[in-house]
């Protein structure tokens, strides 16, 4: 073979190879680094921002993000729809009791987004909720930690029920002497492309944001 030749199958193998490093680079880049696995487990009372839908995949979501990260197994009921008031009788789900029933050292709470859809005719019904909820949970759980999450929001526009169901939740954490992560409703604000087709979930670079902001939040509480 003439060095032409030669010179010319190198540069064709160098080529390949950079192609195949960086196809391998960037799908390792998609998937959250996995601590090893501690023990802690860890369950998730929660809606579809929670649930994860409009992402690609389960592990794109950031309960599932942020359990890889710190090695926790995640124990995830979240459900479409849900609020501490709506849709519950009707969807006759008792995610509460799931949770207790999976014995967690840690419990998220990540609710109140769908209870704003009720709040007009159920607004006294979702404050009670809200604190029969949280005292339900530290009297079935009292060594658990339990981190309750400002509820999510998905549009820039802000429903005046949104700002009183915060107050609430804030309020019945502060009750149970929860841990409280302020300001999850503006995490993905003013980005649309971090929504998902449906423009109502967040997609994979919106779940990948809250993932960040959240690990942040942790970091603070020394989680």
């Amino acid at each position: 073979m003439s060095r032409t030749a030669l010179a010319i199958v190198a540069v064709i193998v160098v080529a390949v190879v950079a192609t195949i490093g960086a196809i391998v680079l960037t799908t390792a880049r998609s998937e959250p680094a996995a601590a090893p696995a501690n023990g802690t487990r860890v369950a998730f009372y929660g809606d579809s921002y929670t649930l994860g839908t409009g992402a690609s995949a389960k592990s794109q979501r950031w309960s599932t993000v942020i359990c890889t990260q710190r090695g926790w197994s995640e124990f995830n009921h979240s459900t479409n729809g849900l609020g501490f008031i709506n849709n519950r009788a009707a969807l006759r789900i008792d995610e509460p009791g799931q949770v207790i029933d999976d014995r967690p050292d840690i419990v998220f709470v990540t609710m109140g987004l769908n209870d704003n859809f009720s709040y007009d005719t159920a607004a006294k019904q979702i404050h009670a909720q809200i604190g029969t909820d949280l005292r339900r949970l530290r009297n079935a759980l009292p060594d658990a930690r339990l981190v309750v999450v400002e509820p999510f929001w998905y549009t820039d526009e802000r429903p005046t029920s949104l700002g009183v169901i915060i107050g609430w939740v804030e309020a019945a954490a502060s009750e149970v002497g929860a841990d409280y992560i302020p300001g999850a409703s503006r995490w993905i604000a003013h980005h649309p492309e971090w929504m998902a087709s449906d423009g109502l979930h967040p997609n994979d670079a919106g779940y990948a944001e809250m993932a960040r902001r959240m690990d942040v939040e942790l970091s603070k509480l020394g989680l």
